[in-house]
């Protein structure tokens, strides 16, 4: 787990660690509680209190980031899953049939093959190397869209980290979340991760054209996302049907207008 963001280590390393430092990691308010108070070896005032902190600054980026989309009439979103879900392959197809012009802050632990990948298509893409870091935060995301072209954008992507845990607590400063669980990751991760299906505004259920070939009941899992978030918007997808990556198109060209 990512040795900045409170997720693995103790007190002590934590306030060795963060105490001070100007560009740290930080959970959402609520869920940073829930987690302190659940975990024996966080739940002490002088880490809670160091923690708040870092939730504060975490925060106050994540707004500036907003700001700094809105000002250019940019729609940002979040894509979280686990690693191999698809996202980047979603984003590949999404070059050939998107009607709007996106770009992508890259994040992976190491190397830069996702990013390369989108341009070689054609895309905007900036990667950011988190090293240990377990998901991307508002202050790497904050780096990476002053290296992206946002005058020529409509839509700019965030692709985090592949991690179904740590992401789904981090303000990042987009206005929307998507959520890619894939068939061969098995029909037990939206019930066993709800944190991070309570944040999707859209949840993909990918790699579709693979349901012969997994015990992998679909209609029950769209029933789990919607009992943990009854307002979700669910798609299926199969990136050999053209048609279904242009409903993930649609489905955003819809938020576009909503805001304007």
């Amino acid at each position: 787990m990512c040795t900045d963001c409170g997720c693995s280590i103790t007190g002590s390393d934590i306030e060795h660690s963060h105490e001070g430092e100007e560009h740290s990691h930080s959970h959402d308010h609520q869920k940073a509680h829930e987690h302190l108070h659940h975990n024996p070896q966080l739940n002490d005032a002088k880490t809670i209190s160091v923690i708040q902190k870092i939730l504060d600054k975490n925060d106050h980026e994540a707004e500036h980031n907003r700001k700094h989309f809105d000002s250019k009439g940019i729609l940002g979103i979040n894509l979280m899953s686990s690693p191999g879900s698809g996202k980047t392959t979603l984003l590949e197809h999404m070059a050939d049939v998107a009607d709007f012009k996106f770009g992508v802050v890259e994040g992976d632990l190491e190397t830069s093959k996702d990013a390369d990948r989108l341009k070689a298509k054609g895309i905007p893409a900036m990667q950011i190397q988190t090293g240990s870091a377990c998901h991307l935060d508002a202050f790497m995301v904050h780096k990476g869209l002053h290296e992206m072209p946002l005058d020529d954008l409509d839509v700019c992507f965030v692709e985090n980290v592949g991690n179904l845990v740590c992401p789904a607590s981090y303000d990042v400063g987009t206005h929307l979340n998507i959520v890619l669980v894939s068939v061969p990751e098995g029909e037990d991760k939206i019930a066993k991760y709800p944190v991070m299906f309570r944040q999707a505004d859209l949840i993909l259920i990918t790699k579709t054209d693979l349901l012969p070939y997994f015990k992998y009941d679909i209609e029950n899992e769209k029933s789990e996302a919607r009992r943990i978030k009854p307002n979700v918007d669910i798609l299926e997808v199969n990136i050999n049907d053209i048609n279904s990556v242009q409903s993930v198109v649609d489905w955003i060209n819809f938020k576009r207008k909503m805001r304007g």
